[in-house]
């Protein structure tokens, strides 16, 4: 293994490398080509040349997977990667105010910018060794033009497919740069693997209006011919001004609504007539209890939207997306049988092809990235997950979906292709001093928190 990574390596910088993965299942995701028993996948450059069964590529570094299982990289919708050196410090939050007052009023305000790239870092170098190729960092504490590059910086130097979306703070002093700084972002930062989007709130309760979507920030995200990103969609105050958006022309296809928790049927409708996207947080909906505390999965579907899903916020949730997959499938599958119960109609459930189709394709189609990643359809960013199908876990592979979404965990991910490169190999992510940046988290962690008391006194 050392010695095919050691190849890997060396040919790293060369655009026309080619890499042949043999004999796994593959599990595409792509309508057309569906799950292959046995099959190969050849990579050229950054991109998947070619998916079927005995593939032969001249030159390729030939790598036998046999007992894997081929997938492509998840894509996680939303996240507050800045808050990682934060995990789990409220486990058992019980509202969004008090993760509004303890975290966004609290603590965010102590953050330097070096705390932004630290958080950042862990956020993104965890989402790789779970198989997240692509992280949409909802980035709502850019006080400064420095935070807003520390953050940014964080996605490149770990290698990910990370979308930048900018937002100013909720609370706190702040430079004032937001939106304006956006197009500097992008022309400092925008590449292959970075794109920027407009990040912003439905309405103003939780923070004011100037951070309520609007006319003003539509035109910001057109005239830079980036999408949009819209959290704390909720209840009928949101569903109102969804209403407003829908008719004034400013939901599309390029703009995502996230939790979506609680709607109307008329905003429902709306959402769906416009295309605009949307982002399920099952696992924070659930657990915080966000508005109706529910999901919003068979809303959704029912209009015609398949969403994309996000971790959220580590300070009380899991950071993977296998617990984002398994709780949706779960909760769903128990409401649709609880109210069928007693009434002799069939349930309507949904399966793990579902799940996983918005843990990869509909991920990337809700970010503005669905002819990029999301599949492994050739033509695509070589966005590429090795599972191992016959680790003590997962062994025997009968199934190769439900492995994926039922059996598999980070510990099953042997390898993390990004735009071909490797990024994880062997089980292990690559190019980290993993004590150094444990000092730095620890660091970043005791300084914020010291800080924050001081500033609360």
């Amino acid at each position: 293994m050392t010695a095919i990574l050691d190849e890997l390596r060396r040919r790293s910088t060369d655009p026309r490398r080619r890499i042949l993965l043999t004999g796994a299942a593959v599990v595409t995701m792509d309508p057309g080509l569906g799950v292959l028993p046995r099959a190969d996948l050849l990579i050229e450059g950054d991109r998947i040349a070619a998916v079927g069964p005995d593939l032969r590529a001249e030159d390729a570094l030939v790598i036998d997977v046999t007992g894997a299982i081929l997938a492509p990289g998840f894509v996680d919708t939303h996240r507050h990667a800045w808050e990682a050196q934060l995990r789990r410090i409220m486990p058992d939050v019980n509202d969004l105010v008090e993760y509004v007052t303890t975290t966004l009023a609290g603590i965010a305000p102590a953050y330097r910018p070096q705390d932004m790239y630290v958080g950042t870092k862990l956020a993104a170098l965890t989402a790789i060794d779970s198989g997240i190729t692509t992280m949409l960092d909802f980035s709502h504490n850019s006080r400064t033009a420095a935070h807003s590059d520390a953050a940014i910086q964080a996605l490149v130097d770990t290698g990910i497919r990370g979308v930048h979306a900018s937002m100013r703070p909720h609370f706190g002093e702040w430079d004032g740069q937001w939106p304006a700084d956006l197009a500097r972002l992008q022309a400092t930062y925008g590449s292959e693997l970075i794109t920027l989007r407009l990040a912003t709130l439905a309405t103003g309760e939780i923070a004011g209006p100037d951070l309520a979507y609007s006319d003003r920030l539509a035109r910001t995200a057109r005239d830079l011919g980036i999408g949009v990103s819209i959290d704390a969609v909720f209840g009928l105050p949101s569903s109102e001004a969804i209403l407003g958006w829908a008719k004034q022309g400013l939901l599309g296809p390029d703009v995502a609504l996230i939790h979506c928790t609680g709607l109307t049927p008329l905003a429902w409708r709306a959402m769906a007539d416009t295309g605009a996207a949307v982002s399920l947080a099952p696992t924070s909906d659930a657990q915080i209890g966000l508005e109706s505390a529910v999901p919003a999965v068979d809303e959704a579907l029912a209009a015609g939207i398949r969403p994309g899903l996000s971790i959220d916020v580590e300070v009380a949730l899991a950071s993977d997306m296998f617990t984002q997959m398994r709780a949706l499938h779960a909760i769903q599958r128990m409401r649709a049988v609880n109210a069928a119960y007693g009434t002799g109609q069939a349930p309507t459930r949904i399966g793990v092809h579902d799940v996983l189709d918005f843990a990869t394709l509909q991920g990337a189609r809700t970010i503005g990235l669905g002819d990029v990643t999301g599949s492994l359809t050739p033509g695509k960013q070589a966005d590429v997950l090795v599972v191992g199908a016959e680790d003590l876990n997962n062994m025997p592979l009968n199934d190769p979906l439900g492995t994926l979404v039922l059996g598999s965990d980070p510990r099953n991910i042997d390898a993390v292709f990004v735009a071909g490169q490797v990024r994880k190999w062997a089980g292990a992510v690559l190019d980290i001093d993993l004590a150094a940046l444990r000092e730095d988290v620890r660091a970043s962690r005791d300084r914020v928190l010291a800080a924050a008391r001081h500033d609360g006194t």
